[in-house]
This record gives C-alpha cells, structure tokens and sequence, in this order.
C-alpha cells in the first residue's frame, strides 16, 4: 500500500499515460466505444477502491495539492486559441439546453419521490431535497437547502453519499458518450456546437522541448497567482476563492488569446497531458465508504440520473440540441465548476468558457432549485 505522496504522484502519471500510449500504438477499434480519459478514470477508480494509496493526510494533501494547482493551470492552456465571439454566438442556444436540463433534473426527482415514496415517509425526503440543490449547483446550495428545510444533520451524509457516487458513475458515462455525439446529433438533426465555433487557430512551428517548458511555467505562474488574487476577493456561500480561482485563470488565458501567444506552439500538446492527468486524480478520490448504508438513496440517485438523461435525450430530438451541449450542461448542474470544464475539453476546446459559465449559473439558481423541489415533495409527502 503506498503511503506518501511521491509513489502515489507515480502512480498518477503512469495511469495517465498509459491508454492514450496503447491507443497511439496499437489504434484498437475498443478505444472508439471507450476512449483513453474513460479508461484512466475506470483504471484510477478500480485501484482507490482496492486501496493501493492509503487515504492519510500526506496523500490527501497530495490531491488538494494538485487539484488546486492543475486545474487553473489547465484552463488557462485551455483557452489559448480559442474564439471568445464566437463561444458568445452560442448564447441563446447554450441557456435553452441548460434551462431545458433544470426542468428534466426537476421532473425526475419529483418522479423519482413518487415512486419511492412509502419508503421515504415523514421527512425521510429531506435528503433527496438537498440533494436537488446540489445537482443544480454545489454543496453550498445543498447545504443552504438543508438549513432552510430544517434537516437534521444526521440526514446530511445520505445526501453527501449519494451525491459522490451517483456523480462519479454519471462522470464516466457522460466522458464515454463523447464518441457517439455524430450518430446522436444525426438523431436529433442538430449541428455540433463545437462546428458552430470558429476553428482554432493553428500554432506555428513543432512543440520544442523549450516550449513544454515555458508553456509549463507560464500555466502554472497563472494558476498561482489566480489563486493569490483569488483570496484577497470577496466571497460568499455560492463563489467560493476556488470559484474566483477558476474565473480569473480562464479570464487570463481569454486574454492572451487575443496575443501573438496564440500562435506559440506547445499549448495544446501539454493541455491534453495536463487533462488526463487531472481526471486521474479527481479519480483517485473516489470513495465507496458507507455504500450499505444508504441503498434506498442510492438508488433514488440513480433513477434521478437515469429519468433525467432519457428525458434530456427527448428534449434533444424535439429541439435539435447536440450532444455536447446537453452532457456540459448536465455536468454543470450534476457535476459543478471544477468538472464541467474538463468535460467540455474532452468534448471541444472551444467549450470549456461554456462549461465555466453553466456551472456558475448553476451555482446561482441551485438554492432555489432546492427549495422548490422541497416544497413540492413536503406536499405529496406521506406522514
């Protein structure tokens, strides 16, 4: 079992690298059904839950570590070359799919509720309340949720249980479905909002060793000093510093797009390292801690999941919406502002401001989101 920080940063690395080697090697015919990032992810996942790291502080200061660092050093990378006009083109487009994604979460816990509800008696909703604000926004709006409805805290762990693992699962489900986005945009006759973006500017001149390096540097000096400016800003319950964090990185990488860095090559080489990596460690996380102790939830987590995607699917057909739209807004709402970008980078560069922008406006309307769905299953509630 590792115990400290270095092997486990190893074990990150060869996880990372592994399936995209095999996939440039060989080029099997099973990474077009499961890419490289699903299998990372499945990989770092299987091996959490076998425990091959023991969860001690050194390693889980590893993790917030990299997270904390990574992420905005990802983004900023992410956003060299990208066309912002035309990411704002998308606009009206882009509310339609989110709002239509509140209104599919919405319909399903309430039918989820129904359905289990003669297990759920008294105020055993409570938890899936919490959870609808969660699935709109974060753990904030969840907990703001709790505190109105007055949920004892004893409940809130069945809430926080079914919110990780339902999430890790819709994870891997929505980075598989990548793949699939022509034959469903076919489905739904609807053009891929990545074409309705500008095409990326083409870097000029090979990626030199000196550029990884400086590119490297540039990603991570951004990424520091966001987090810096990020904690002498104002904060509230709902834009936390990692959100300011997160906002200013990419609002720095938008800006030295419109620069001749643009044009310096080696960006996108280390942003898709950087990528991968970074799903390996928001999978080393997982935890399947206390799974028995919540079966009834988890499987209203799963039924909510499963509504809400089948009926986001018929929206799709009935108002032509592409694949990548519906899985960044669902992950905005299901998945928050750290995941939402690194979707929408596996789907299209060019989305991940997309991604940024639901997840913060999840944030926004989550509470409210919450308080209806209580105020609707206190209603059909049975005593």
């Amino acid at each position: 079992m590792i115990h400290t920080a270095w092997p486990y940063l190893a074990v990150m690395l060869l996880a990372a690298g592994l399936f995209p080697a095999l996939e440039r090697r060989f080029k099997w015919r099973f990474f077009e059904v499961l890419p490289p990032i699903v299998l990372t992810y499945l990989l770092v996942t299987a091996l959490a839950v076998t425990g091959l790291w023991q969860v001690n502080e050194e390693i889980r200061a590893t993790q917030t570590l990299l997270i904390g660092h990574m992420v905005p050093a990802l983004l900023f990378l992410l956003m060299i070359n990208c066309d912002l006009l035309a990411i704002l083109r998308l606009g009206p487009r882009v509310l339609a799919v989110f709002f239509v994604t509140m209104i599919c979460l919405f319909v399903a816990f309430i039918a989820t509720f129904l359905v289990f509800r003669y297990w759920l008696s008294g105020n055993a909703w409570q938890p899936l309340a919490a959870l609808s604000g969660s699935w709109v926004g974060g753990t904030a709006n969840m907990v703001a949720v709790k505190q109105a409805i007055g949920m004892p805290d004893r409940l809130l762990a069945m809430s926080l249980l079914t919110d990780a693992l339902c999430y890790s699962m819709w994870v891997v489900v929505l980075f598989g479905l990548g793949r699939l986005a022509t034959s469903f945009n076919r489905w739904t006759r609807a053009k891929s909002s990545a074409d309705m973006v500008v095409e990326e500017a083409r870097s000029h001149g090979p990626t030199t060793p000196e550029n990884v390096l400086l590119w490297l540097g540039m990603a991570l000096l951004v990424g520091a000093f966001s987090a810096w400016l990020a904690d002498r800003l104002p904060t509230t319950d709902m834009v936390s510093p990692t959100t300011w964090t997160i906002m200013l990185a990419t609002g720095f990488g938008l800006v030295a797009a419109q620069t001749p860095l643009s044009r310096f090559a080696g960006a996108n080489t280390i942003s898709s390292a950087m990528l991968i990596s970074v799903v390996a460690v928001l999978a080393s996380q997982s935890n399947f801690e206390g799974i028995g102790s919540a079966p009834l939830y988890l499987m209203c987590g799963i039924s909510i999941i499963a509504i809400h995607a089948v009926l986001l699917a018929l929206a799709a057909r009935v108002f032509h919406f592409d694949l990548y739209l519906c899985g960044i807004s669902s992950l905005a709402c299901i998945g928050g502002v750290a995941a939402t970008p690194i979707l929408a980078a596996s789907y299209s560069r060019s989305l991940v401001p997309v991604g940024i922008l639901l997840a913060l406006l999840g944030y926004i309307l989550g509470t409210a989101f919450g308080l209806l769905v209580a105020s609707v299953m206190s209603s059909l509630a049975i005593a």
